[in-house]
């Protein structure tokens, strides 16, 4: 059996920070691994036109570099989330009115130009805020806000304690499935096998223990490996709530989005 144990994929903590994130930068973790996503970033300077073609195939704005994780990409996606917070200047504010306080939004903040708009991005830890900024809003200016149904309104008054900015909540089973769904996804883009991906995720003793030709160890690879491997090929657009890929328009082994 080939040693995987310096194999960037093998360290299980080097994908802890994916316990905290929401579902468009699990989208992006996804979308970035995609070989012909990777293919058409490294295109992206011969046709100008059709990197732009590419990148709305994939549900982009803009092509966004594939080497850079959640914690520093930015991806634009199509359409607006839900999640995002959109930001307009209050016309008619009442007296209370709140105001747009960039400085007071807590965590690290990232701003950016998604290729339509200002977007803001704030992470803490075990959270994430995303506001669209329309033209014309400037710190100290009352602030609307605006989110679509189904989504929370985190900006209204969106300074919450230092005691929670600083908490760091327990990962729960869903953050626990796609930490280890991108470390098996990983490693089988990489060539492993399903026991040496067992054994980088769930330690030789427990596959030395447990691993047998119809054991429930070896199945749960298998399920984590073809959840991956799903999510890579079109599963990321439901958590980037697009539109699914229609039947028939793309080849059925699914290589381009």
């Amino acid at each position: 059996m080939v040693d995987r144990s310096a194999e960037p994929w093998y360290p299980t903590a080097a994908y802890l920070y994916a316990l905290h994130l929401d579902d468009l930068a699990l989208a992006w973790e996804y979308l970035r691994r995609h070989p012909d996503y990777r293919l058409d970033w490294l295109r992206r300077h011969r046709r100008p036109q059709a990197a732009q073609d590419a990148a709305h195939r994939w549900g982009l704005r803009l092509l966004e570099d594939p080497v850079l994780d959640a914690r520093d990409a930015h991806p634009a996606w199509l359409p607006g989330h839900a999640a995002v917070v959109q930001l307009y200047p209050d016309a008619d504010p009442p007296l209370d009115a709140a105001v747009f306080a960039f400085w007071h939004i807590p965590g690290h903040k990232q701003l950016l130009h998604d290729g339509k708009g200002l977007a803001l991005i704030a992470r803490s830890p075990g959270r994430c805020a995303r506001f669209a900024l329309a033209p014309g809003l400037e710190d100290g200016m009352a602030v609307a806000y605006a989110h679509r149904g189904g989504a929370t309104a985190l900006a209204r008054g969106y300074v919450p304690s230092s005691d929670l900015a600083d908490a760091k909540p327990r990962p729960t089973l869903a953050a626990l499935l796609e930490l280890h769904t991108l470390q098996a996804l990983d490693a089988a883009l990489a060539g492993a096998s399903l026991r040496e991906i067992a054994e980088g995720l769930f330690g030789a003793d427990a596959v030395a223990a447990d691993w047998h030709a119809d054991g429930d160890l070896r199945a749960r690879v298998r399920r984590l490996v073809r959840r991956g491997d799903a999510l890579m090929r079109g599963g990321y657009r439901r958590l980037a709530q697009l539109a699914p890929l229609e039947k028939g328009r793309f080849a059925a082994d699914a290589k381009r989005p």
